[in-house]
């Protein structure tokens, strides 16, 4: 081994391979989107990978700025995702100010650990005014960091392309009051997977919008990627803020030859990817086993097999 592979191995003994790249912010700067690629301050195209936090109202144990130093450290996570549950039980519509102090725990710490923070409005219906406060909020807070993409609306589930291009307009208009450049993520018809119809009928007139892909290997495979093709062909940048290996119930086995398939066509095309879930539920899905302590130090004895996967993925792209 040469000197120099000799000391780049001790340093990643010693503060975790993530570390290595552990600045991304400082790296890249503020993001833009450029035609359909990610680009940064420097007009390169970048690619981010991490992970997403499961619903704070479901999990929020885990909302704790330890936890995202070690997915940093640890998971090379170069962005992570908080997912704020919107409507069930102890959700922002009945506990917004909880709500809050669980998400800004985890968006003050991204911008403390200098990695890219997506915040998630994750809901399956339209809630205009509601969001509306809330990103309001959040961008008059938030929207000076370079590290904040505002995701506003996870998966509708029911609504057709016209409501929620409608009440994406409204929300873009919102944000853009208070921040005029982060990029904003638009979700699509059927939990995010219609963006073939995006393509024929896209949001015009605002800068940095990107358009989010979701996909559970096992279930969405080549016929899903074809419509991400259609949209990229289209001009349409992509972004799959969730995604994992199993059904998309978040359970049944794990697809490894699918997923690595999905893997293969975001690295080719270059798009960022973000793995669903820090959580230790007991289903697929879910990362973490019910040992795993609130604040990370996870070993593969605290992680189901979708967590180990998703880290040694990310570990492997780390810097890549």
């Amino acid at each position: 081994m040469k000197p120099k592979q000799i000391l780049v191995f001790l340093i990643i003994l010693t503060i975790g391979v993530g570390a290595l790249y552990s600045q991304p912010v400082k790296k890249h700067g503020k993001l833009s989107v450029k035609g359909i690629n990610l680009v940064d301050e420097n007009n390169e195209v970048i690619m981010l990978q991490g992970v997403s936090y499961g619903w704070h109202n479901f999990w929020p144990r885990f909302y704790n700025k330890e936890s995202v130093k070690w997915l940093r450290d640890d998971w090379a996570c170069t962005v992570i995702r908080a997912a704020m549950g919107v409507e069930p039980n102890k959700g922002y519509i009945s506990s917004p100010d909880w709500s809050k102090e669980k998400i800004e725990a985890v968006v003050n710490s991204a911008i403390e650990n200098d990695i890219y923070i997506i915040i998630d409005w994750h809901s399956h219906h339209i809630k205009l005014e509601e969001a509306k406060i809330f990103f309001t909020e959040m961008a008059k807070k938030y929207g000076k960091y370079p590290h904040i993409i505002y995701e506003i609306y996870n998966e509708p589930e029911r609504d057709t392309w016209q409501q929620v291009k409608d009440y994406s307009i409204e929300m873009i208009k919102t944000i853009r009051q208070y921040d005029p450049d982060n990029i904003i993520l638009v979700g699509n018809p059927h939990w995010s997977q219609d963006v073939h119809i995006v393509a024929d009928d896209p949001i015009e007139g605002f800068e940095n919008i990107m358009y989010t892909l979701h996909f559970y290997a096992d279930t969405h495979k080549q016929s899903l990627r074809e419509r991400g093709d259609y949209a990229l062909k289209k001009g349409i940048p992509l972004f799959v803020s969730e995604s994992a290996g199993m059904l998309h119930t978040g359970d049944g086995p794990i697809n490894i030859e699918e997923w690595q398939r999905w893997i293969d066509w975001m690295r080719a095309n270059k798009v960022s990817w973000v793995s669903w879930s820090v959580s230790d539920k007991d289903e697929t899905c879910s990362m973490l086993k019910q040992s795993a302590a609130s604040e990370g130090g996870w070993t593969e004895n605290d992680m189901k097999e979708s967590g180990i996967k998703t880290r040694e993925l990310l570990r492997k792209f780390a810097g890549k």
